[in-house]
């Protein structure tokens, strides 16, 4: 048995969604279609750039240039390098990362008086002559 109350607002809500309801003929046009699969196409991006966000949180992405020479210099020598010059940017990223996960920060200067960073067991330092990207060769002193 169906009660007066929900059979009036199920009608009532039935009625008004269906005035916003588009006839079946404008539905199957190639302009509603093109809508449609422009719709599905920006659903598409947004879910990946939160994914690509997401990714972005967990993966280091800071350090990523730095460590890829790390890793290199690693391989070749059996040990972390002693140096890698960086710009600034790159600097600042590897600074912030440092903020970000609560590491301790251990700041520094050079003999020629240019800022160093150590990360792990290699001083990062700033180049701010060279291109703001700049990732060096790691070397040892």
């Amino acid at each position: 048995m169906v009660n007066r109350r929900s059979m009036i607002a199920g009608t009532a809500l039935g009625g008004a969604l269906s005035a916003l309801v588009s006839p079946v003929e404008a539905a199957d046009s190639p302009q509603a279609t093109d809508v449609a699969d422009r719709v599905v196409q920006e659903v598409a991006r947004a879910v990946q750039a939160v994914r690509d966000e997401v990714a972005r949180q967990t993966s280091f992405w800071e350090l990523a240039p730095v460590r890829d020479q790390t890793r290199a210099f690693l391989r070749a020598n059996g040990k972390f390098p002693d140096f890698i010059e960086v710009g600034s940017d790159v600097w600042q990223q590897v600074y912030d990362w440092h903020v970000r996960f609560q590491q301790p920060i251990t700041l520094g200067r050079t003999a020629e008086g240019r800022y160093s960073l150590l990360l792990i067991a290699t001083n990062v330092i700033m180049r701010t002559d060279l291109p703001p990207g700049f990732v060096g060769t790691a070397y040892d002193r």
